[in-house]
């Protein structure tokens, strides 16, 4: 019996600036999980992973995380997923420095 497929994002690292990135539906990167395409099928997020790989002028260790469906976008599943939404821990800066301010 097989698995039931888990909906995925595709997220990567900026490579110019190590930024946690996420591959929107329009073929975009962006700095916003919510604003990543949540993927459904398997042979899809395959596809796309390849298409992320393929941009290694723009990013980094494209992979394919875990995510669920929420009121404003995919959301993350796994601790590690929502830790990398929030930026680098080490000083407030960035996607930090942001949410001071929210």
């Amino acid at each position: 019996m097989s698995r039931r497929f888990t909906p995925k994002v595709v997220t990567a690292n900026r490579l110019r600036e190590g930024d946690v990135v996420y591959l929107t539906a329009n073929d975009l990167w962006s700095l916003h999980h919510h604003e990543a395409e949540l993927i459904e099928d398997e042979a899809h997020a395959q596809l796309r992973l390849l298409f992320a790989a393929s941009q290694k002028n723009l990013v980094v260790g494209a992979y394919l995380a875990d995510a669920k469906a929420g009121p404003n976008g995919p959301e993350p599943v796994h601790f590690r997923e929502g830790f990398r939404t929030r930026g680098p821990s080490n000083y407030n800066h960035g996607k930090q420095a942001d949410l001071a301010h929210v």
